[in-house]
């Protein structure tokens, strides 16, 4: 659960990431005015967007394959077997 909330968080700080890459390799961001009047709502809006995108295909790609079961990691002879569909 974590990795998906850190995955989505992530996803959600990309435009906020590349605005401020953009502000310094522009030298525009030596005062504080880019953010305060910058385009905050837009970058809100947008992280929205990618975040439901990324939650989107992650719900339509992360399925189990039809006809078949979960069996799921155990100890065999002292080694572990990892969880697998059969």
């Amino acid at each position: 659960m974590l990795r998906v909330f850190l995955t989505q968080l992530l996803f959600f700080l990309l435009p906020f990431i590349g605005y401020a890459m953009w502000l310094w390799f522009t030298r525009k961001g030596q005062s504080a005015d880019n953010w305060r009047n910058g385009p905050v709502f837009w970058l809100i809006f947008s992280g929205l967007l990618i975040s439901i995108g990324s939650f989107i295909l992650m719900a339509s790609f992360d399925r189990m394959p039809q006809d078949k079961e979960y069996r799921p990691a155990e100890f065999r002879d002292g080694a572990l077997v990892p969880g697998r569909y059969e």
